[in-house]
């Protein structure tokens, strides 16, 4: 049986964060050490993340699942040799299918190579990634997070970042400023800041969101 990974850190990281940030403190020591399994394997990681845009945690687990009880190891061959339909099939939208059957026909011709990136600078991870269909930011920062394990990921575009940080500081919203501000705070353990919001923001802690609410027409 394969060992389960997951995203490395410790008291080094835990000390600096709660000596910046004493509110974030208290959640991390009510909440305790966060595991969260990560993929060691580029390739895979790329589709899993593609799989999990705009669906819930549970729905992309589900998906993953009838992949690998259906091929096993996902590899660029294993996924080449799948048609567009039968990749839909295990649940996703055509339009998902067509961003995989890509990624790997442009892997499997040489037409992009994943051996280089873990060398480069996240702005230029970011910029890579992104010359692929169906990966924006987002996606490629979850990359970074849960394959490449990098420190320092905080990302703007993620909804249950921006609830964590709503429900721990108390803003009724953050703007670009404000994210700026708490991710220069965190830096450059950024991405362990990320675990423990999104923590928060799945309850760990039973704090009120306070977004706004919209009252309804009368």
């Amino acid at each position: 049986m394969e060992d389960i990974l997951f995203f490395k850190y410790g008291e080094k990281e835990i000390a600096y964060l709660k000596s910046k940030d004493k509110i974030l403190g208290k959640a991390i020591d009510k909440i305790g050490q966060i595991k969260r399994t990560v993929d060691k394997d580029l390739f895979s990681a790329v589709i899993h993340h593609i799989i999990g845009q705009q669906i819930s945690t549970t729905a992309q687990k589900t998906v993953w699942k009838r992949i690998n009880d259906k091929i096993g190891k996902i590899t660029v061959d294993s996924i080449d040799n799948l048609s567009m339909d039968e990749i839909q099939k295990f649940g996703m939208t055509f339009r998902k299918a067509e961003y995989i059957k890509d990624f790997a026909n442009k892997i499997k011709h040489g037409e992009f190579i994943l051996g280089n990136i873990a060398d480069k600078s996240d702005e230029e991870i970011v910029k890579q990634l992104s010359t692929l269909k169906g990966i924006g930011i987002w996606t490629a920062e979850m990359i970074m997070i849960f394959c490449l394990q990098r420190p320092n990921i905080l990302s703007y575009d993620d909804l249950a970042i921006h609830r964590g940080l709503r429900m721990l500081y108390k803003h009724h919203k953050i703007d670009k400023k404000l994210f700026q501000k708490y991710k220069n705070r965190y830096s450059p353990y950024a991405t362990v800041a990320s675990l423990y919001l999104w923590a928060i923001a799945g309850g760990a802690c039973n704090m009120k969101d306070y977004a706004p609410t919209t009252k309804p027409l009368q």
